[in-house]
């Protein structure tokens, strides 16, 4: 049995996929994971022994160079489809089953292969703001607002299907049309179906019952025993738990010197700070011994160590933190990452940042929340619930689609 996870995606949507690659492989199949070819991608599946399938453009470059221009869209949008499509062609095998995450081009083409292929397909979702529920609205697309007088989630889902279809309706079809396929009047719920699958921990995370029959498996790790650098342990050793701050694949436009308002708001709170580098290349603003920076890092080994986590949001990192049982601060980017940060506030485990540009006095706010006695008790309460099961459940329900696929090829 051959599984081919994919995404086109941060470092957010790579690590669950090689999560669920390593078990899948302890299991016996032969599990590949197709995404970009970024570096550190690549350096950590080889880590953990997951092929890796080099699908178009490092992601990096796409999130830290220039902001694409509005009539470059088109042609990004055909590329990835194409791109995708062609990489699920080339490694398929005739027991093969498909999972697709990440930026909708890239699933939109693995949905076409797997149809054209007859392959069992999978849609992932690490988040639930990509899948219509009427307990909750649409995210909007950069100059697709919705009508302000609509506040209906059921309304707003159905004009989501109409921007869906003007933003990657057209290079959808026209792929389609290459390859033999007929067209899809519905291009997010061709692709998303109508069972896909949420890969968040339940009880971050509770999905509600609407129209889709979704299976939520809860998050999936992979097991990280890296240890931490020698430098980071002498930090940590020398004196009181730091605040962390790190921002992951955001490149951060628009948020202002994030670092430096991050480093004058931790030390105002009497805490040292450990910043993570991430995409924007944060940096220290003096070279105090108060302050330490890191690249890659391993979470699981470190929130477990610090004051309070302070970040952009991701499911990933907000899901490791409460694992750890870390206070958090989330100062929401962009996506789903504000609802994380509503999130952590009603659980109790933190506070939420209104607005993704902090000031001193905003996080220096956010951070007395977090820092208090109580909401430390209840972060490490929550963490005791966060399920750890969730690369199993999938296994075996992937397990499951692959001898339904084969029953019904050799019937």
């Amino acid at each position: 049995m051959r599984v081919l996870l994919s995404t086109y995606g941060s470092r957010g949507d790579v690590q669950p996929l090689a999560g669920l690659a390593v078990r899948l492989r302890e299991l016996g199949a032969d599990a590949r994971v197709c995404t970009s070819p970024d570096e550190e991608f690549a350096e950590r599946l080889a880590a953990v022994g997951v092929p890796m399938v080099p699908v178009s453009d490092a992601v990096r470059e796409l999130v830290t160079g220039a902001p694409p221009t509005a009539s470059d869209f088109g042609r990004r949008v055909a590329s990835l489809v194409s791109a995708y499509y062609d990489a699920i062609v080339a490694e398929a095998e005739a027991d093969t089953v498909v999972v697709a995450t990440g930026l909708f081009p890239s699933t939109a083409g693995v949905r076409s292969a797997a149809e054209k292929l007859g392959l069992g397909y999978v849609y992932l979702g690490l988040q639930p703001t990509v899948l219509p529920s009427p307990h909750r609205p649409p995210f909007a697309y950069p100059a697709h607002p919705y009508p302000p007088e609509v506040t209906d989630n059921r309304e707003l889902w159905d004009l989501n299907i109409g921007t869906m279809n003007t933003l990657f309706g057209g290079q959808v079809n026209a792929h389609r049309a290459s390859v033999g396929l007929p067209p899809v009047d519905n291009i997010r719920d061709h692709v998303l179906t109508d069972r896909p699958w949420l890969a968040t921990d339940p009880v971050l995370d509770p999905w509600q019952a609407a129209d889709l029959d979704v299976v939520q498996t809860g998050a999936w790790f992979l097991p990280d025993g890296r240890p931490l650098p020698a430098g980071l342990e002498a930090f940590l050793a020398a004196g009181e738990p730091p605040v962390y701050v790190g921002f992951g694949s955001m490149a951060l436009r628009g948020a202002g010197d994030i670092a430096a308002v991050a480093v004058e708001a931790v030390r105002a709170q009497g805490r040292r700070v450990v910043i993570a580098r991430g995409w924007a290349d944060l940096s220290p603003v003096d070279d105090k011994d108060d302050c330490f920076v890191v690249g890659e890092v391993n979470h699981q080994a470190l929130f477990g160590r610090v004051a309070a986590v302070v970040h952009h949001g991701g499911a990933g990192t907000t899901t490791a933190a409460a694992r750890a049982g870390a206070p958090q601060v989330v100062v929401p980017q962009m996506v789903d990452q504000p609802y994380w940060a509503g999130r952590v506030a009603a659980l109790g485990i933190g506070a939420a940042h209104d607005g993704p540009a902090p000031t001193v006095e905003s996080l220096s706010a956010a951070l007395r929340t977090a820092l208090a006695p109580g909401i430390r008790e209840r972060a490490s309460t929550v963490a005791g619930t966060i399920r750890t099961d969730g690369v199993e459940v999938a296994a075996e329900l992937l397990l499951e689609t692959a001898g339904r696929v084969g029953a019904s090829e050799r019937g």
